[in-house]
């Protein structure tokens, strides 16, 4: 048995507390109890206890979109002129830089991807992954650095026609294969049927897709209407919004999270809620290629199941906390706008999709909860408490001070560091990798 007390503890969920000088008490992988740190340790004297030192203990964090393949573009130029459209950006970084990733760079970006997500508090990550030139067994790279590091993942590899019929055909079997592997058992490792976007897809293969997810029971995670290019190309060549596109070849579904859905309008949005499928956030990633900004705080009103992502803009789930809450009071014009939505985003939708996707129960501290939980050196000099904690982890709480971190019932972070794992190796194997990869990306 493990304890982890002597902080404030956060239970967040369905019955939220903060209890200063709390504790919760994790075996085989679940909360068995929750309360004040005195009393779990004196009812459980032999249990191994990590000291909060008067830090918040809280559930760990969950990120449903995430892109980590692309660690390697940090300090990448891309030459020529700048781009000045999101297809730019595709065209010339991103669809560049997948083209030159080995199975060995898939292994090292997952691993750095997950270390820095778990350095800032992230214990689940959903991630979306390309490499079209080293297809076949890139998920179990990505699965392996993810047990490694010790956090829980979802993964899925992104089906495209942009570099032809072959990797497309390649891309669903990698998908199927590794779904396979897991056995359909809860864990954790998830799977799921990865699309790029409706752009570069065509409905031979999105119809081929759905199939084998469908004989699966999965569903599928893509781009939604993320750059105005999406909509455009589904209105010229199909007559119908991407949504609308989506839906209609059965992509849609309470197992499938549609990432951004920034070019949306409300049928659209009524459509996604109908269809309950999952939609992914990321208001910094939006913000930084400058396509917009997503209504999702409509969505959230018109019921749709609206969860925080980062798209690869950061690792701080803290960080995409505080982004969001700010970007759409600036959007609206309205400072009194976002803040319940957000919260709802990062803290509840966030933790039920991890719950559906993973199995059992997770987002809270609460016996019958899977154990996962970071201890966050923050000291409040103001009063905390059930009604405000919100605020004070938007405004005083970042992943640099994510101390320790506990998945699935074992420490896998102790002050700082990601234990069983050489990162200073990784990292300066990282600085010799990340040379090729640029090498080949300037001859792409």
């Amino acid at each position: 048995m493990l304890i982890v007390g002597n902080g404030n503890l956060v239970t967040l969920g369905a019955d939220p507390r903060v209890i200063a000088g709390g504790a919760v008490a994790v075996e085989d992988g679940l909360i068995v109890e929750v309360g004040a740190t005195r009393d779990l340790q004196a009812k459980h004297q032999k249990a191994e206890f990590l000291d909060a030192a008067g830090a918040v203990i809280m559930p760990g964090l969950i990120n449903i979109h995430a892109h980590g393949y692309g660690a390697f573009a940090r300090g990448l130029a891309i030459p020529g002129e700048p781009p000045r459209t999101f297809l730019q950006i595709l065209q010339g970084l991103w669809w560049k830089l997948d083209r030159a990733l080995t199975l060995e760079d898939v292994y090292v970006c997952a691993a750095l991807g997950f270390i820095d997500g778990l350095r800032n508090g992230t214990t689940s990550v959903f991630d979306h992954h390309a490499s079209p030139k080293a297809i076949a067994g890139s998920l179990d790279e990505e699965a392996r650095a993810a047990g490694e590091v010790g956090v829980r993942a979802c993964l899925c590899y992104e089906v495209s026609d942009r570099d032809g019929p072959g990797p497309a055909a390649e891309g669903i079997e990698e998908n199927v294969r590794f779904i396979r592997s897991l056995g359909g058992r809860p864990g954790r490792l998830a799977g799921c049927m990865g699309l790029h976007a409706s752009l570069t897809l065509s409905d031979a293969t999105l119809a081929r897709a759905v199939a084998e997810a469908g004989k699966l029971g999965v569903g599928c995670h893509l781009h939604v209407a993320e750059g105005p290019e999406d909509g455009a190309d589904s209105v010229s060549r199909y007559g119908k919004s991407v949504v609308k596109r989506l839906a209609d070849l059965g992509v849609l579904g309470p197992r499938s999270i549609a990432a951004h859905c920034v070019h949306v309008d409300q049928e659209d949005i009524d459509l996604l809620a109908r269809t309950r499928t999952i939609v992914a956030h990321n208001a910094q990633s939006n913000m930084s290629n400058a396509v917009g900004v997503a209504p999702a705080l409509a969505m959230v009103h018109s019921g749709v199941r609206v969860g925080l992502g980062t798209d690869g803009f950061t690792t701080d789930l803290f960080e995409a906390a505080a982004g969001t809450n700010i970007v759409h009071k600036l959007a609206a014009r309205d400072p009194s706008v976002g803040w319940e939505e957000g919260q709802r985003m990062a803290l509840g939708t966030n933790a039920e999709v991890a719950s559906e996707f993973f199995g059992g129960r997770l987002g809270a501290l609460a016996p019958g909860y899977g154990a996962d939980l970071i201890v966050v050196d923050y000291d409040p000099y103001t009063a905390m408490n059930e009604g405000n904690f919100w605020g004070h982890m938007l405004f005083g709480m970042r992943g640099g001070q994510v101390r320790h971190a506990v998945v699935d019932g074992r420490v896998v972070m102790r002050d700082r560091q990601v234990l069983g794992l050489d990162e200073a190796g990784l990292r300066a194997r990282a600085r010799t990798l990340s040379k090729k990869v640029w090498e080949r990306f300037a001859a792409l």
